[in-house]
């Protein structure tokens, strides 16, 4: 016995349209709610982690706390917006402590 399928003609009665359609509350969003506007800062951001791999949050974080130690704030500002970039929360501590 062969089976054939004919589609509905009207989209919205269609079970194949309903269960293939995405609902708007399940799309891929960002999860922290905004967007990197610098593109140097997210070139600069990706080169670090190519570098690094997935420890390059906290070597950006560590080079931030050297750059204020050595009195270098143009380089902190650099490397707490690179930290930022790839890890908000180790980002916000390391601006703390």
């Amino acid at each position: 016995m062969s089976i054939y399928f004919a589609g509905s003609r009207r989209l919205s009665l269609s079970p194949l349209a309903r269960c293939l359609a995405v609902p708007l509350g399940m799309q891929a969003t960002n999860d922290n709610g905004r967007t990197i506007a610098d593109n140097a800062l997210l070139r600069a951001a990706l080169l670090h982690f190519a570098e690094h791999g997935l420890g390059a949050a906290r070597q950006a974080s560590r080079q931030a706390e050297d750059s204020l130690l050595a009195g270098d704030d143009e380089g902190y500002r650099h490397w707490l917006a690179v930290c930022r970039t790839l890890d908000r929360r180790l980002a916000d501590r390391t601006r703390r402590g």
